[in-house]
């Protein structure tokens, strides 16, 4: 009779398996040591816990908790973000080895999930959020640098920025002895500046407080939805499933933003189909192009949401620090009443109104619209500072850290435009001390046009009018708390009584 094989019983198999299992990982975490041991260390940071890693650690104010951090573990340090590694520069020096030394293999872009362009199909139509530099994205920035930001380009929208600091100067004065909400106001000034070049068009009314509430709003909602804090970021695995349905309502407010400008798409390939030799705006442009509709509802809303936003806010700001600061409220006053003799301030005399610039700079140093300028991430793995950065790391740089550095700065709390004056500071990222717009391969593409508003707006808001706060309260007094959203703003609006001095 044949007689049956026997394998043992469940016991006695379960002995010789869990011996193979812990075999094998103890092999597996012998070479992953000693790999790691051929490479040096990530930079010192806190204690990371087991599945959540540093996210509660890091709270509602991440540039003030990283740079204590940085106080602490030294100008480069990580921590991890769920099981995502991040690592935060917050030194010049840091800076320039992320930025300059290593642009190449540190330019990729950490695109949040919650990002339109976080889909491979949408990635490169976008401007700011293309995962790596590629021939795509060198040839859309080379496009919009042509078309919007060039000397030549920036020298022909001059007159229509103009216009619309006039209409603003005009709204105001109907607005004596009325509350008058700064950053609103200047939101929907920059705004119309940036429509009217990228589609001919004003898309705000200031006149329309439904409207432009309803726009501001839009866009408010989109920047809230930006950065909130993800599980999808934390834990990509989880990404799928979208837990807090922050992709869902990002995708809907890309639709609802859409839908403002297709209209003026549709028509422009109507016009631009029998004529399609006449160029002029940005949309003729990108149309010329080839450029999709997807791609062109992409851009728009880019340059129009990081464009108004960190504009407006540098506009507030500075006017608060300058209410708080009489003495230099007073300087850029003698400095307009010298250098401006019309009842219409001109684009050309913003280069002569050094004081008025020094007090932009000095405001972007203290608040920075973007205090970690945008995500960085490793496209491959790199020694920095003797460190190592592993690929498809999150990388950072704490500007807000750098710009209130006392070893840099001397007396780094206090608003003082003066120490701008005879400095040589400048945005074009040559000087890691002061980076406000970033550098390298990702330096934002649209300071010659940002340093050019900002200025004109700050200089005929004080030029035609007086303002006071609330309740005739003291100017001191202003609270200066910063909210930290997609920009650094202020918490609390700038509230502001004008009176017209012209």
């Amino acid at each position: 009779m044949h007689t049956p094989i026997s394998y043992g019983s469940k016991t006695d198999l379960f002995y010789p398996i869990l011996l193979l299992i812990l075999l094998y990982l103890f092999i597996l975490k012998f070479f992953k040591t000693r790999s790691q041991a051929k490479q040096p260390p990530l930079p010192p940071g806190p204690y990371s816990w087991p599945i959540l890693g540093n996210i509660l650690q890091v709270g509602d104010k991440p540039h003030i908790t990283l740079t204590k951090l940085s106080q602490t573990y030294g100008p480069l340090i990580s921590l991890r973000l769920g099981n995502q590694p991040l690592v935060v520069g917050s030194s010049p020096e840091a800076a320039t080895e992320i930025l300059k030394a290593h642009d190449r293999i540190l330019s990729g872009r950490f695109v949040p999930h919650v990002a339109v362009a976080k889909s491979l199909e949408h990635n490169n139509l976008s401007l700011g959020w293309v995962l790596e530099c590629n021939n795509s994205s060198k040839l859309l920035r080379t496009l919009c640098r042509t078309e919007l930001f060039s000397g030549r380009a920036i020298e022909s929208q001059a007159s229509l920025r103009e216009k619309k600091v006039v209409e603003m100067v005009e709204f105001i004065r109907k607005m004596q002895g009325n509350v008058v909400n700064i950053r609103q106001v200047a939101l929907a000034t920059v705004f119309n500046m940036i429509s009217n070049i990228l589609v001919s068009r004003d898309l705000i009314s200031l006149e329309d407080d439904s409207l432009k509430e309803a726009i501001s709003g839009l866009m408010r909602n989109i920047t809230d939805v930006v950065a909130a804090p993800n599980t999808s970021d934390f834990y990509p695995i989880l990404a799928g499933l979208d837990l807090q349905r922050l992709r869902k309502k990002s995708t809907d407010l890309f639709n609802k933003a859409s839908e403002i400008w297709e209209p003026i798409i549709k028509e422009r390939r109507e016009v631009m189909s029998g004529d399609a030799s006449s160029q002029q705006d940005f949309l003729d442009a990108l149309i010329k192009n080839g450029s999709s509709d997807l791609q062109i509802n992409m851009l728009l809303l880019e340059l129009l949401s990081a464009g108004t936003d960190t504009s407006s806010s540098t506009v507030e700001w500075t006017l608060a620090e300058l209410l708080k600061h009489p003495e230099c409220i007073k300087k850029v006053e003698e400095e307009l009443k010298k250098e401006i003799d019309q009842d219409v301030i001109k684009e050309s005399h913003v280069p002569k109104l050094t004081f008025l610039q020094a007090c932009v700079k000095e405001t972007l140093r203290l608040h920075p619209p973007g205090p970690f300028l945008l995500p960085h991430r490793a496209v491959e793995s790199c020694e920095v500072m003797t460190y190592t950065i592993p690929k498809n790391c999150q990388v950072l740089i704490n500007f807000w850290a750098i710009g209130r550095d006392p070893k840099i700065w001397e007396d780094p709390l206090v608003y003082k435009p003066e120490r701008f004056l005879d400095s040589n500071l400048d945005f074009e990222g040559n000087d890691f001390e002061f980076i406000p717009f970033g550098v390298g391969r990702r330096i934002c593409p649209g300071v010659p046009m940002a340093t050019k508003h900002v200025p004109l707006i700050l200089a005929s808001l004080i030029h035609f009018f007086d303002w006071s706060l609330l309740y005739g309260r003291d100017p001191e007094d202003l609270d200066m708390t910063e909210k930290l959203a997609q920009t650094l703003c202020k918490e609390q609006p700038l509230l502001l009584i004008t009176k017209a001095k012209i």
